[in-house]
């Protein structure tokens, strides 16, 4: 959806949130310059700002990230966390998370953060049942999308946060028929999400569009 704004006011938009540091920065010129393909999948800086401050804002101690890449959205959580916090970071790459570690490391907040390399659904499954997450960002395959959220909000104390990436897929969440089966299984879980009782929610334009889902 940003491609939708003028240049001008995405650079203004940018500009006008907290500067990233030099170990943001340079993960993220590091990852277009050794993943270009794939580098969109990383988070922009006003949305990594953004989940800093949303954890800290909720005071989350136990995180869950599904979607690292190469760490700069699990970086931004973790800078978030008490030092006693810890972040869940699920993922299926050795090499994308092999940068993310490194960076990790330079920033200080190895120590926090749990990677898994494995099928997420499969670590969350693992997980206890137990409502204990206090805050959990998802950014991975979005047809996995219903499951990760039906295994995440049961887990998510009362009041804690779940954090849905790119719900609205380039606005072809408003197409009539998707043709995409990752367009229709957002746009379903959208309205799911909508009508789930368990939680309240906002959607938000921010990049490819964000959901905040509270546990009631």
């Amino acid at each position: 959806m940003a491609d939708a704004l003028p240049m001008t006011v995405d650079e203004y938009v940018q500009a006008h949130c907290t500067p990233a540091d030099d170990v943001l920065r340079e993960l993220a010129a590091e990852t277009v310059a050794l993943f270009p393909d794939a580098a969109g999948m990383q988070v922009s800086h006003d949305e990594g700002q953004l989940l800093t401050m949303l954890v800290r804002l909720t005071g989350a101690a136990y995180a869950v990230e599904v979607g690292v890449f190469t760490g700069y959205s699990a970086l931004c959580i973790a800078r978030g966390l008490p030092a006693h916090g810890k972040l869940l970071a699920c993922d299926v790459s050795e090499e994308w998370t092999g940068l993310a570690r490194e960076y990790w490391q330079r920033a200080g907040v190895e120590h926090l953060i749990d990677l898994r390399i494995a099928p997420a659904i499969e670590t969350l499954h693992a997980l206890p049942a137990d409502p204990v997450v206090d805050f959990a960002f998802v950014d991975a395959d979005k047809t996995g999308y219903p499951q990760y959220y039906e295994s995440l909000v049961p887990r998510l104390r009362p009041g804690g946060l779940l954090v849905l990436d790119n719900v609205l897929q380039g606005g072809h969440v408003l197409d009539p028929a998707p043709e995409r089966p990752a367009h229709a299984v957002v746009q379903q879980l959208n309205e799911t999400v909508l009508g789930d009782d368990r939680v309240e929610s906002v959607m938000l334009q921010v990049r490819d569009g964000v959901t905040l889902i509270r546990k009631r």
